[in-house]
């Protein structure tokens, strides 16, 4: 059987390189090796060998080093090598991005995804290959406590020159699933147990600097963590590690087969101070942790059909994402409720926030859900100055239409069902093993709980419609007191207020502003000949309201200076306000479980 070998070196940390080499008998003549171009969970082609420098082998036997081919912007052959050569392949890949999608090497941190580190052999992914990660001296010498967080078990192996992690063999492939956090960490854990009562080990890593009161992150991860369980009855992992890098104002987050990797604000963590019901900024981090967390079993093990065995190369369409993500961003703040993490005047506020989102966004009018889901791959990870204009997240209005539908399979089954029994019956059918949901195996589960003529129309509506969600009139039924307000937003702009001026970051359409011809990223100077400010500008529109006169602008677009005439709105300029909206109450049957 074919045997293939993996070394990473990180010796190199200070200039954010990874020198990696693979050891391998081809099986044929002129083997080829490429890297997967996106990463399971974050729906962008992502061209992870940009990062590479250089793709050089070798052949027992032979002292050339040989050069290898590209073949496409991915795929490197060795066009010298025959079947039976053992052969040695050497690259370095370049590791500076903070996000928890590819890698990041410096002298605090070493931290990587393997789909954006190894190159695979063609035709071998799923042959059995070991993993060994190297650190330097230099790096342990920083790190005197250095450790490892990954969702994989692993020896450690101390040498002279360094510290080396090793990991057993498995496929390949299977390695891009497992990421891992090495440097100096604080760390703890917990148990959660299933209906059986068996313990499932749950462990936390954080690196970065903070001052978090791990004692009480602990306390709630556990209670979040075990809600889930108590809900679904078993985990289809058998251990589960969180790792978190804290910095000063990043954030996100990635779901994994037994683990997730996470970027957070340090100020999103507990402090010694944290009051009982959690701070806005820690209901974050507990959201983020919910969410990905939940991912397990509604991505990982119950999953679009097109994901299963995806090789991860060309995109993978489908409109399902709303379910997924959307479904996932409803009981991420759902479930810190149900856990008792929160209280249900804090679940409201998160709520709100969704709705309010929702609400502000016009593109509702013109994109629908699945839309949306279909359109990921071009247009939810390349937002631009005109994506509110023209669409919806799938996550937040997936959120919405997630809530409303939990509402209408409460209400037309009488009080039987809920979304929760949606999600269970999927990973119940799953047994364990990866399931690919279809549009008609949704169907066939919903209708069977709301009945199918109720289900349809609502797909016709709010899924692959853009009906605007009959928000207020679903709260109203479950004795939810909604107080709104408005937001109003100058001329239809939004501004970033800057010593250079009033930056414009965003125009509706057929905005006054727009109609004067201002556009996005112009900053007004000046406003009726006088140095602008926002104080200025909302004293002039309401002038302008009174006297009906057009207001002199002027503003810089690049390097250019323009004068624009903003003429008061008329009877085709949209609202310049917005709802917003906040509510209250004990939510009836909806907020019980």
């Amino acid at each position: 059987m074919m045997s293939i070998q993996y070394r990473l070196d990180f010796g190199r940390f200070y200039d954010h390189l990874c020198d990696v080499t693979i050891q391998f008998n081809s099986a044929e003549d002129a083997p080829s090796l490429s890297m997967v171009t996106w990463i399971a969970g974050s729906y962008l082609i992502r061209e992870f060998a940009k990062n590479i420098t250089q793709v050089s082998y070798t052949i027992a036997g032979d002292d050339r080093v040989y050069r290898a081919n590209k073949s496409d912007k991915h795929t490197f052959r060795l066009v010298h090598a025959k079947a039976g050569d053992a052969i040695t392949v050497q690259y370095e890949i370049y590791c500076h991005d903070l996000s928890v999608r590819t890698a990041f090497v410096d002298q605090q941190r070493i931290f990587g995804n393997f789909s954006s580190l190894l190159l695979l052999i063609k035709n071998n992914q799923f042959t059995p290959a070991t993993i060994e990660l190297f650190l330097s001296k230099n790096f342990t010498n920083i790190h005197k406590n250095c450790s490892i967080a990954c969702g994989l078990p692993h020896d450690i192996k101390h040498g002279d020159d360094g510290l080396t992690y090793q990991f057993a063999a498995m496929p390949s492939f299977e390695y891009l699933d497992y990421p891992f956090e090495i440097g100096t960490q604080d760390k703890f854990g917990f148990d959660v147990r299933d209906h059986a009562g068996r313990g499932i080990p749950h462990r936390a890593f954080i690196a970065g600097r903070h001052q978090a009161d791990l004692t009480r992150l602990s306390h709630d991860l556990q209670k979040i963590c075990q809600a889930y369980i108590d809900w679904l009855g078993s985990a289809p992992f058998a251990d589960y590690t969180f790792m978190t890098m804290v910095t000063g104002n990043d954030y996100g987050g990635l779901e994994h087969i037994n683990s997730t990797a996470l970027v957070s604000p340090r100020s999103d963590l507990p402090s010694a101070a944290e009051p009982a019901v959690p701070s806005s900024d820690y209901q974050r981090y507990l959201g983020l942790c919910s969410h990905e967390y939940f991912h397990a079993w509604w991505v990982k093990t119950v999953k679009p059909d097109v994901m299963i065995d995806n090789p991860l190369i060309d995109e993978a369409y489908t409109p399902l994402l709303w379910v997924f993500e959307g479904f996932t961003s409803y009981f991420d703040d759902l479930m810190l409720l149900r856990a008792g993490v929160i209280d249900k005047e804090s679940y409201l506020k998160l709520l709100a926030a969704q709705i309010n989102r929702y609400l502000q966004t016009d593109g509702k009018a013109h994109q629908s859900v699945a839309e949306s889901s279909f359109d990921t791959w071009i247009k939810l990870y390349r937002a631009d100055e005109n994506t509110a204009n023209q669409g919806v997240s799938y996550y937040n209005k997936g959120a919405l239409v997630a809530w409303l539908l939990d509402a209408t399979l409460l209400e037309n089954s009488d009080g039987k069902y809920r979304l929760f029994d949606v999600v269970k019956a999927f990973y119940e059918r799953a047994h364990g093993k990866p399931y690919g949901m279809t549009t008609d195996s949704l169907d066939e589960v919903i209708s069977e709980m709301m009945g199918k003529d109720q289900w349809q129309a609502f797909y016709q509506d709010y899924v692959i419609g853009t009906a605007p969600l009959p928000i207020g009139e679903t709260l109203a039924k479950f004795g939810i007191d909604i107080k709104a307000s408005t937001q109003t937003k100058p001329w239809g702009m939004t501004l970033d207020e800057k010593a250079s001026g009033l930056k414009i970051k965003h125009l509706h359409r057929n905005s006054q502003a727009s109609k004067a011809g201002l556009s996005f990223n112009d900053v007004i100077i000046a406003i009726n000949g006088l140095k602008a400010s926002s104080a200025l500008l909302n004293r002039q529109i309401a002038l302008q309201n009174t006297t009906g006169q057009a207001v002199q602008v002027h503003a810089f677009r690049r390097d250019e200076l323009m004068t624009f005439d903003v003429l008061t709105a008329d009877d085709d300029t949209p609202a310049t306000t917005h709802k917003q909206m906040s509510l209250s109450g004990n939510g009836g049957a909806w907020l019980v479980f």
